[in-house]
């Protein structure tokens, strides 16, 4: 009869753990699968554009909302690389790294020294059965520095030489912007007199040097040389009275051809006007 009694009591045990441990898998099972309306979803508010500076960090930005326990990874679309996973980084490029404060629903994918090849599109997944993903562009640019006005400006002596550089997508605004004249650093002081600079910082740098009462040795090459972008150059031709094209290029063969068309046939004009 003991023994009887401690089978059953062997046997409830069993019962119960089993039960239990059903019971929690049920749970567990339940728990992975979000209840409808209430799984985690993307906040699409969320600023899904980003124009990066090339050598500037970046940061890709993604907001998930209840996320439970998933896990959110960010994925670089051009060849499919998975780049983090949670706080981790699964990259052995170390300009990548993932950046998470715990109980927080921002995930944030940052990028040191972006160069303009890591331009793409950057996909924030969840994990869940299939996963889910939200994409963000990313556009890294170069400084770009222009002087307006193309490559050649003819000038009018005595008028005023007005060059306007521009310089954009900079990191930040040129600390210096200097202006040399064939490849001679400009001298505001100079006995010349009549050259002045004028700079406006922001988004868009701008720099406008001045000449006043152009002469023949105001011509040449002029150089912008911001100190955190590329120079740009531009020639300056200073016109006595004539036009660009004849001072500068001459008559072309095309044109020597059509004047010389147009004598011949005023002579053989002329001859048949006065046949004796």
């Amino acid at each position: 009869m003991l023994s009887f009694i401690l089978l059953l009591t062997v046997l409830s045990a069993d019962f119960i753990g089993a039960e239990e441990s059903s019971s929690k898998k049920f749970r567990d099972f339940l728990q992975e699968w979000p209840t409808p309306g209430t799984g985690p979803y993307f906040d699409t508010s969320v600023n899904s554009n980003i124009t990066g500076l090339v050598g500037k960090t970046v940061m890709l930005h993604c907001r998930v909302k209840n996320l439970g326990n998933r896990t959110v990874s960010w994925v670089r679309h051009r060849d499919i690389h998975l780049l983090t996973v949670g706080r981790y980084t699964y990259t052995s490029d170390q300009r990548f790294e993932a950046i998470h404060s715990p109980h927080t629903e921002e995930w944030t994918l940052r990028i040191r020294y972006p160069q303009r090849k890591d331009s793409g599109i950057y996909e924030c997944q969840i994990s869940t059965t299939p996963p889910i993903g939200h994409p963000v562009h990313l556009t890294v640019v170069e400084p770009i520095t222009e002087i307006l006005g193309g490559n050649d400006l003819y000038i009018n002596m005595g008028s005023t030489i007005n060059l306007t550089c521009l310089v954009r997508y900079a990191p930040e605004p040129p600390p210096t912007m200097s202006w040399s004249h064939n490849s001679h650093a400009i001298n505001f002081d100079s006995p010349r007199g009549g050259i002045s600079l004028v700079t406006e910082k922001g988004p868009i740098t701008t720099t406008r040097l001045l000449i006043q009462k152009a002469v023949q040795a105001d011509s040449g090459v002029y150089t912008c040389d911001p100190s955190n972008a590329n120079s740009a150059n531009v020639r300056v031709h200073i016109l006595d009275g004539e036009h660009p094209a004849a001072m500068h290029h001459g008559c072309s063969r095309s044109t020597f051809q059509s004047i010389l068309l147009i004598f011949i046939c005023m002579f053989f004009v002329a001859i048949r006007m006065n046949p004796t």
